[in-house]
């Protein structure tokens, strides 16, 4: 009994010892991809913004059901409650003399599903979802592969279980 409670008291002496020992800094300044070694209390000053692409090229996906980007500038375009420049090229009916890709039919679906011949109120200002792209570095690697890229192997070199 004596040495089961000799025990206890040695095990919570190296607990409290534990809980009272001061953390340890690492050696090497804490490095984030989008803040880059700046303390946490600081307000890193903020890198330049790029210029934005022009190029007219649908970029593939990021990740699975990103909304497509924006191929091209839209500085000064009114989205907004009395207007939505987009609309002037990629409304289903100006498609054919734009050539812009036209707004899913998605975007014609009210919350119950129903598909109405006039935008979505949800789905009527783009950038909510849709922005432009920058040609810049990428801050974080990013592996996805969307379904359609999935590749399976020949059924001779599927491993046996």
């Amino acid at each position: 009994m004596r040495t089961f409670i000799a025990v206890v008291i040695a095990s919570l002496t190296a607990l409290a010892a534990l809980a009272i020992a001061q953390p340890t800094v690492p050696d090497v300044p804490f490095h984030d991809a989008l803040r880059g070694t700046a303390p946490l209390d600081t307000e890193p000053k903020p890198p330049l913004m790029a210029p934005t692409e022009n190029k007219d090229v649908i970029r593939g996906l990021n990740y699975a059901q990103q909304p497509p980007t924006i191929p091209h500038k839209i500085d000064n375009y009114q989205v907004d409650k009395n207007a939505n420049r987009c609309l002037a090229c990629h409304a289903r009916s100006r498609v054919e003399e734009s050539g812009a890709v036209p707004v899913a039919i998605s975007h014609y679906m009210d919350r119950d599903g129903s598909v109405s011949g006039h935008l979505s109120p949800r789905r009527y200002f783009c950038t909510q979802c849709h922005v432009p792209q920058a040609d810049t570095k990428l801050l974080i690697g990013n592996t996805f592969v969307a379904v359609e890229d999935i590749r399976q192997q020949p059924a001779s070199k599927k491993q046996k279980r």
